[in-house]
């Protein structure tokens, strides 16, 4: 196999993927997007080739699954199961957040985590990849069941995890309330304060301003450099959004504050167009505060705002996308009626939200598009940022983390457009951003040695 041409090897390579992993479809979406970029390095860098770089880089390090049992506030037993696969370390310590949602097993862990290897790259932060969570979903329970889960869940993973070794951090179903009651058993169980061991606190305990918003800001921001590249800005340009998460309100909150005009929000239960623009302190409240619906945002925001039913939020005409709920929400179907409505850059707020049949549709028509690894990387930055401050015991002002944050994703998207022509793919930031996220971590391996 050495010996085999670069682009037989690899497709060999991703073959031997999908026979070891049966039954895991993201982690083989997100595996054959990265190999299938790597053909033209390796005929322009064979060391790659030689010590089976490849074939450890798609192998996790380290797999961890779980059980967790937890009661209800009735009394009754349920028994939920836990992951952490700490998938690469060349660069630093295990990177990446904890997921809480129905969908969670072993294949889409792995598929966060890979992706996560290359975002965290990207960063230039010196940080690993790693993913984690549970099929514990959190909607409906109490507080008191939230606190009882989070415990339980800790009570495991607390062996696995440290500041020098593996930094969680939120994601789908883990915000605030759960990275506290994280910490605190964590806390509890070893009897030490290693703030840098989860990030996403609050900034009264050790966490840094500007995290909760920095990744739905630093999509925003990298679909700006992607128009400014094409001289365009933001202003007066309307946006879609999906999603009404974290990462979808602070996306609106960006846009709006750029001068474009965001007119959507979703959920699973269907989407709002608000003529307007939506309201972000009126969805804050519905979604964070009272956890409820955009049915509700809908019903308190006027005739101004009207929620469809189920249907697709790339129905809507606009100028700019913003994926930002989930994996492969985004498919041809839709990519091609964003596009029959003009639009002209989509920036992925979510991990994988577009399929890769709506990826070649947005590429073959022109738009700029900006992968998830890159375009979203400003959450994990951020994170980082938050363990320097805590290594040095410091708390920096929320202007100086967002010029931060500014700079980084300035920096990840001249990185992806410079290797994407360096390797004769211009404007493809798909191709720059696995490319140059791959040959950070590559380089770290090759120096380490067979490990």
């Amino acid at each position: 196999m050495a010996n085999a041409a670069p682009r037989e090897r690899l497709a060999g390579l991703y073959a031997e993927l999908v026979r070891r992993n049966p039954g895991e479809p993201e982690f083989h979406q997100a595996a054959h997007e990265v190999i299938e970029s790597l053909g033209p390095v390796f005929e322009a860098r064979p060391e790659y080739a030689e010590p089976g770089l490849v074939e450890r880089l798609v192998e996790p390090e380290r797999q961890i699954v779980f059980r967790v049992p937890w009661q209800d506030d009735r009394g009754t037993v349920h028994v939920n199961r836990g992951f952490r696969v700490e998938f690469n370390s060349a660069l630093g310590p295990y990177k990446g957040g904890l997921r809480f949602h129905p969908s969670v097993d072993l294949g889409v862990v792995k598929f966060l985590g890979f992706e996560q290897i290359f975002k965290n790259a990207l960063t230039g932060l010196g940080i690993g990849g790693g993913k984690g969570g549970s099929d514990f979903d959190p909607r409906g329970r109490s507080d008191h069941e939230v606190m009882r889960f989070c415990q339980s869940f800790m009570t495991e993973l607390h062996r696995h995890i440290g500041e020098h070794t593996d930094v969680p951090a939120g994601d789908i179903g883990v915000g605030g309330r759960e990275i506290g009651y994280l910490f605190g058993q964590y806390r509890r169980i070893t009897n030490r304060w290693e703030a840098g061991v989860l990030t996403g606190k609050g900034t009264a305990w050790g966490g840094s301003q500007g995290r909760a918003a920095a990744t739905g800001h630093g999509s925003v921001l990298f679909a700006a450099e992607m128009l400014a590249r094409r001289g365009e800005d933001l202003a007066g340009l309307t946006a879609v959004v999906s999603g009404s998460g974290n990462v979808a309100v602070h996306t609106i909150e960006k846009l709006a504050a750029l001068g474009a005009h965001p007119v959507t929000c979703s959920d699973s239960q269907g989407y709002v167009v608000d003529e307007k623009g939506v309201d972000t302190e009126l969805l804050r409240q519905v979604k964070e505060v009272e956890r409820g619906r955009v049915s509700d945002y809908a019903e308190r925001r006027g005739s101004s705002a009207r929620f469809v039913p189920g249907g697709r939020v790339w129905d809507v005409t606009a100028d700019i996308a913003f994926p930002s709920a989930t994996q492969n929400e985004l498919d041809a179907d839709a990519a091609r009626e964003l596009v029959r409505g003009g639009v002209r850059a989509v920036s992925e707020g979510a991990n994988m939200p577009c399929t890769p049949e709506a990826v070649r549709v947005f590429q073959e028509a022109g738009v700029a598009f900006g992968p998830g690894k890159a375009a979203n990387a400003g959450g994990v930055a951020v994170s980082a940022l938050e363990m320097r401050q805590n290594a040095a015991r410091d708390s920096w002002t929320e202007e100086h983390v967002a010029g931060e944050l500014a700079r980084i994703m300035a920096d990840i998207h001249r990185v992806c457009h410079e290797t994407a022509e360096r390797y004769g793919a211009p404007g493809d930031y798909v191709t720059g951003a696995n490319i140059a996220g791959f040959e950070r971590v590559a380089d770290a391996m090759l120096a380490q040695g067979v490990v």
